[in-house]
């Protein structure tokens, strides 16, 4: 089996509607709409695929409407080990506006007890050891906020570095976990939210950044939007940045940086070329509609092009 492993217990289509100006309580025009399997972990593993290497997607799909999520795995070549469960999986729709994008997120699947238990079994049985594993994204609303604690001391047992991309609550009981996730990519506003405090400085950045590896996790991105990223392990920090690039589509753009995070630390790749990597993945994508990245060639001019700085 691939040894990246990604997990989405709460994957959605994404449906970009593209306006060019939004002004609430009026009727819009939409100039065009997209849909796109989505959810984080799929999105990584989009990119992933588009770079080369080989990687597996688990998580719960909804059997009535998995037709663009299938399709996605045949194109992408992903090996698909998703469990089916009865209903539709959800819509996100994505308002492309302004040069922004405002996203409204709904409900997804009921998701029974026995569900879980039997996607982390699949999860446990489908890591290799010495490979990676990516926990990504919301829950579902009757999943327990631990499961990705629970399924990070699972797989760490096996010798798997787990990254964790999440939020709020789930985030948090990850990290009062009895064993921390390997890494982490939150952006500013979910560190702050994890805090408790705004973090409006670099320096505030990168020591609440520094704070997270002291407590034991090994690499730490926070991801800054236009401003690039910080990279921080326990014996180096760096921020990187790219040129303003012509933008396509801001979405999945962070779940790009993850994908990039992972294929620096699936070839061991150094602090560094990690950051050059990240930086390049999420510039890539935004030149790309979807999940998609430009070719391997082309992302690593973009590597080649990142600035990076000491903050």
């Amino acid at each position: 089996m691939p040894a990246i492993l990604t997990l989405t217990l709460n994957p959605a289509i994404d449906e970009t509607v593209s306006l060019e100006r939004l002004r609430p309580g009026h009727v819009h025009r939409a100039r065009a709409v997209s849909f796109h399997a989505g959810g984080k972990g799929v999105n990584v593993a989009a990119c992933l695929a588009d770079w080369g290497a080989s990687v597996t997607a688990t998580g719960i799909l909804g059997e009535d409407n998995q037709a663009c999520f299938t399709a996605l795995f045949k194109a992408k070549g992903i090996a698909d080990e998703f469990i089916r469960a009865p209903g539709e999986t959800r819509t996100n729709i994505k308002l492309s506006h302004d040069d922004d994008t405002t996203d409204i997120n709904l409900p997804g699947l009921p998701v029974s007890a026995e569900m879980v238990a039997a996607l982390s079994a699949r999860a446990e049985a489908l890591a290799q050891p010495g490979g990676l594993a990516l926990l990504a994204g919301s829950l579902p609303a009757d999943v327990a906020p631990d499961i990705y604690a629970t399924l990070t001391a699972r797989l760490a047992a096996k010798g798997v570095r787990v990254l964790l991309d999440s939020s709020g609550p789930p985030l948090a009981a990850a990290l009062k976990g009895p064993v921390l996730p390997f890494a982490l990519k939150p952006n500013r506003a979910e560190l702050e939210a994890l805090l408790g405090t705004p973090l409006n400085t670099n320096e505030a950045l990168l020591a609440a950044a520094r704070a997270l590896v002291a407590r034991g996790v090994a690499l730490v991105v926070v991801s800054l939007g236009a401003e690039g990223a910080l990279f921080v392990t326990q014996n180096a920090a760096l921020h990187a940045q790219l040129p303003a690039l012509r933008v396509a589509s801001t979405v999945g753009a962070g779940d790009a940086m993850v994908a990039g995070i992972i294929a620096a630390l699936d070839e061991e790749a150094g602090l560094e070329r990690t950051a050059r990597l990240a930086t390049a993945f999420a510039a890539g994508k935004l030149t790309r509609p979807g999940p998609n990245l430009p070719p391997r060639a082309e992302v690593e001019v973009l590597a080649d092009a990142v600035t990076i700085q000491t903050p």
